[in-house]
């Protein structure tokens, strides 16, 4: 049904990487489930999920679908993990298998995260850390937040220089992103220029963000998605939505009464289940 293109990581930045010039550390990936000591309110994570950490250069992972079934639509996917580390599978790889499978192009943006400890067991020790200290963790998102939303805009920036090769419509490419990937998301459909504009956004269980809310005069249309016994993703999804529903542009928000934080394409036997098939009409209807 789709072809993928690990093998040639695409580098977000052609030389170096702005704002982060001094990070040296090295990508590596992880396993979690988080031990019961970090707030499970913020990272519920009931099963094992596999995360990159570490990014100091950012890059993008190509899967395209089979050209029998291209659309000509271009998603960037951006996984959360509160910018201390990416889920780089559950809400970026299964995701973009998902987008593959209907004939859109996919791109899994590894974006900068928050250096961390090299060894796995100090790196759960870090965490345990910042998510008992709210203010150490808004610290590390205040420093890590601007270089993530950097990044978006570059991805979309450079998806569409490169649209022909993929054959994507250069005026199709959208950004889709899962808890602090929703923050990337929103953050691109918010601050852009005419080349990282992006033709639409998702933020799916949106995380809190240290940004204001401003909607561009020529905003994208936003569509937004969180279960109601997420207190975090809806308290961050409803100003959004009534910031782009008074300024008159094209929004949708869907909020499920159960589903927690951090689902994905998990099923749980809820109707938050079903939600992939509520942003594919979504996309649908923007085509029309």
């Amino acid at each position: 049904m789709y072809t993928t293109a690990h093998s040639t990581a695409l580098p977000l930045w052609p030389d170096v990487v702005p704002g982060s010039e001094d990070w040296f550390q090295q990508e590596q990936e992880s396993y979690l489930p988080l031990p019961s000591e970090v707030p499970q309110s913020f990272l519920p994570l009931p099963f094992e999920i596999k995360i990159a950490r570490n990014i100091a250069r950012p890059q993008l992972m190509a899967y395209l679908p089979a050209p029998a079934l291209a659309t000509g639509t271009a998603v960037i996917v951006c996984p959360g993990g509160a910018f201390n580390f990416l889920s780089i599978e559950l809400e970026g790889a299964e995701i973009a298998r998902w987008l593959c499978a209907r004939g859109i192009t996919a791109f899994v943006l590894k974006y900068r995260v928050a250096p961390t400890a090299e060894r796995d067991e100090e790196f759960v020790e870090q965490l345990r850390e910042r998510f008992n200290d709210f203010r150490i963790l808004l610290e590390l998102m205040q420093q890590t937040e601007p270089l993530a939303q950097a990044d978006g805009l570059q991805a979309i920036k450079l998806v569409r220089q490169r649209s022909a090769e993929w054959g994507i419509e250069p005026g199709r490419i959208g950004i889709l992103g899962f808890s602090s990937g929703g923050v990337v998301a929103s953050g691109a459909a918010m601050c852009y220029t005419a080349e990282s504009r992006p033709d639409f956004a998702a933020a799916i269980y949106h995380a809190p963000s240290t940004r204001d809310i401003t909607v561009p005069t020529d905003a994208p249309a936003l569509f937004l998605l969180a279960a109601s016994d997420d207190a975090m993703a809806v308290g961050a999804s409803l100003p959004l939505y009534s910031a782009w529903k008074d300024a008159d542009h094209p929004v949708e928000l869907h909020l499920y009464a159960q589903g927690g934080h951090a689902f994905a394409l998990k099923k749980r036997g809820l109707p938050v289940d079903d939600w992939p098939e509520r942003f594919s009409e979504w996309l649908q209807g923007l085509a029309q």
